[in-house]
C-alpha cells in the first residue's frame, strides 16, 4: 500500500512522509509497520537487584516499595543526626546564656585564673556549667558578648528547641517521613522534569502476548504436592511396550507426579478442584522448564484455597463456541453446563458443580452436547451411554446419576465415544488392553454397566481410560514420576473381559497414577 517514502527532516525537527495507494487504509498499513518493523520496539526487562545482599528479580510494585523504604531510612537517619547535632548546639548555647547572665562573674573567674582547667573547674563550681559549656564560655572572646551577641544567642536557643522538636516530630510519625519523601520527590520533579517525548496509549491495535508466543504442543504435569511445569512435546521419544520410559520429574521422597496431559501453549487450561470448583490460566503462562525440573507451584498461577486440590484440568481454545463441560464426580454423578458459564477470569474461581457430603470432582470433558460417554470404576466396571440423556443445567447444579455403584467402588475416568475407536484401559500395576467400543453397548444411564477388564491381584484397581484411535500415541505417569510414550498399535487388541498386557514395568512400590493422550493438532481433549 506504500508508495513513496520522504525524508522531510530539517533543523526543526524529524518529519518522515509516506505515501500511500488510493485505496489503502492508513490504518492497516501503519499496523503493519508497527509489527514488522523497528517503528514499534518490545524489549524485556529483568530488574533485578541486590535486596539485603541478596539478588532477587523485583516487580515495578516491589521496586518502588523498596526504593520507599530505603528512603526512609535515609530520612531518619539524616534527622537522628540534624537531632544530635542540634542538641549538641543547643547545650552549648544554654552555657553561653547562663555566661551571660552572670557576666561580671565569669570575668572575674577568667581573669583570676592561670590555666584553663582551673578557669572550667571555677565555672562548673560556681554556675554549674558542664566541661563542654565552660570550654565555650573560655573560647569565646569576652568582647563578643554584647548586646546584639546576646540577642542572637537567644533567637538562636529558640530555633535549636524548635528544630529539636521538629526531628523528634518526624523519627516518631512514619506519616511526616512520608510527607517529606514526597515534598523532596516534588523538588526534584520541579527540578528536572520536562514533557514526555513519547506516549503511553491504550491501543486495542497492539500486539497481544499471544502473538508473540509460538502456538505449539506441550507436556502439563502435576505433581502431588502442587507443583506444575509445562515441557515441549518433542522431548518424549516414542518407545516400545514394555519399555522403562525416562524421568518426567524430579519429585521428593514424599511427592509424585498425579496428572498429566496435553495440550497448546495457546490455550486456556480450566482446573477443577476436588470440590468442584474451577479456576483458570493461560499455558503460556506456565513456566517452561526442562524435562527432569520440579516445576512451579500451582498456587503461584491460582489462588487455590488450602483444602482444595485438583483432580481434573481441560484445555479450551475459545469460550464463545457452542460447547458444554460434562463433569463426573466418584459418587457417579454427571453434570452437562454450556461452556461460556464458565468464562470468567476470577481469580478466586468459579463453583463449577455442587458436591453431596463425601462426593469429589474428578473427571471433565469438552462436547458439542450430543455424544455418548464411557465412564469406568476403579473395580473394572464401565457404562455407555448418550450425553442426551444428561439435560443441562446451570454451573452450580449437581447433576443426574451416570452410574449405579457397588459399595466401595467409585469412577476413575470418564472419555467421549468415537466411532471406530478402541477403549484403552490402564491399571495401578501397570497392566493394560485395548478393546473395540462396539463391545461396550450403549444403555441407559443410571445402570451397573459391563466389566472392562477382569479384576486381579496382578492387576490392581483401573487408573484411567482413553478412547483411542490406532495411529495415536499415549503418555503413563508413575507415582515415582517415570514417563512412558507408547504406539496404541503396539498394545495388543484383546476382549472386553480379557486381563490385559504388561505395558509398563514397575519398580518396587510404584504406581501407575495417570496416562494421557498425544496429539499432533490444536483440537485439544
Amino acid at each position: 500500500g506504500i508508495t513513496d517514502l520522504r525524508d522531510e527532516s530539517d533543523r526543526k525537527g524529524m518529519r518522515i512522509v509516506i505515501e500511500l495507494k488510493r485505496d489503502a487504509n492508513p490504518q492497516i498499513v501503519l499496523n503493519h509497520l508497527y509489527k514488522n518493523t523497528q517503528m514499534q520496539d518490545n524489549f524485556g526487562v529483568i530488574n533485578l537487584a541486590l535486596v539485603n545482599g541478596m539478588p532477587q528479580i523485583l516487580t515495578l510494585k516491589q521496586m518502588l516499595t523498596h526504593y520507599i523504604k530505603h528512603q526512609e531510612e535515609v530520612i531518619v537517619r539524616r534527622t537522628r543526626f540534624d537531632l544530635h547535632k542540634a542538641e549538641e548546639r543547643e547545650h552549648i548555647v544554654e552555657g553561653l546564656k547562663i555566661a551571660v547572665d552572670n557576666i561580671d562573674l565569669v570575668v572575674q573567674i577568667v581573669r583570676s585564673t592561670h590555666t584553663d582547667e582551673e578557669s572550667k573547674q571555677k565555672l562548673h563550681d560556681a554556675l554549674g556549667l558542664t566541661d563542654k559549656q565552660a570550654q565555650a564560655v573560655i573560647d569565646m572572646q569576652l568582647k563578643r558578648l554584647n548586646g546584639l551577641a546576646v540577642e542572637k544567642l537567644v533567637d538562636e536557643l529558640e530555633e535549636l528547641k524548635r528544630k529539636i522538636a521538629y526531628y523528634k516530630q518526624v523519627l516518631s510519625d512514619e506519616g511526616m517521613v512520608l510527607s517529606i519523601i514526597k515534598d523532596e520527590i516534588g523538588v526534584i520533579r520541579q527540578k528536572y522534569a520536562d514533557e514526555r517525548r513519547t506516549e503511553i496509549t491504550a491501543d486495542e491495535n497492539d500486539l497481544e502476548v499471544e502473538d508473540l508466543i509460538a502456538d505449539e504442543d506441550v507436556v502439563i504435569t502435576i505433581s502431588h504436592t502442587g507443583y506444575i511445569k509445562r515441557v515441549p512435546m518433542d522431548t518424549y521419544k516414542s518407545q516400545k511396550r514394555g519399555g522403562k520410559g525416562i524421568t518426567g520429574m524430579t519429585t521428593k521422597e514424599e511427592d509424585f507426579v498425579e496428572q498429566l496431559f496435553i495440550t497448546s501453549t495457546h490455550n486456556y487450561l480450566m482446573f477443577f478442584t476436588n470440590n468442584g470448583k474451577c479456576y483458570r490460566v493461560k499455558v503460556y503462562d506456565i513456566p517452561e522448564t526442562s524435562r527432569t525440573s520440579k516445576g512451579t507451584a500451582v498456587v503461584n498461577l491460582i489462588n487455590i484455597g488450602n483444602d482444595e486440590k485438583i483432580t481434573a484440568v481441560i484445555s479450551v481454545k475459545n469460550f464463545a463456541e457452542e460447547k458444554y463441560l460434562l463433569a463426573v464426580t466418584r459418587h457417579g454423578y454427571v453434570k452437562k453446563t454450556i461452556l461460556n458459564e464458565y468464562d470468567s477470569s476470577r481469580k478466586d474461581g468459579l463453583i463449577a458443580i455442587n458436591l453431596e457430603e463425601g462426593d469429589e470432582l474428578v473427571k471433565v470433558a469438552l462436547t458439542d452436547g450430543k455424544q455418548e460417554l464411557l465412564l469406568v470404576t476403579a473395580y473394572g466396571m464401565a457404562i455407555r451411554f448418550s450425553e442426551e440423556e444428561v439435560r443441562p443445567i446451570g454451573r452450580t447444579g449437581q447433576g443426574v446419576h451416570g452410574i449405579k455403584l457397588e459399595k466401595g467402588d467409585y469412577v476413575q475416568a470418564m472419555d467421549i465415544v468415537r466411532a471406530d475407536s478402541q477403549v484403552l484401559v490402564i491399571t495401578e500395576n501397570g497392566y493394560g488392553k485395548r478393546t473395540k467400543i462396539d463391545e461396550y453397548r450403549a444403555q441407559s444411564r443410571g445402570g451397573k454397566g459391563i466389566q472392562t477388564i477382569k479384576e486381579s491381584k496382578r492387576n490392581g484397581n483401573i487408573v484411567d481410560m482413553l478412547i483411542l484411535k490406532d495411529g495415536e500415541e499415549i503418555l503413563a505417569v508413575t507415582t515415582e514420576g517415570i514417563i512412558i510414550r507408547l504406539q496404541v498399535a503396539d498394545i495388543t487388541s484383546s476382549g472386553r473381559a480379557t486381563m490385559g498386557v504388561l505395558l509398563m514395568r514397575l519398580g518396587e512400590n510404584d504406581k501407575v497414577i495417570a496416562m494421557a493422550k498425544v496429539i499432533n493438532d490444536n483440537n485439544v481433549q
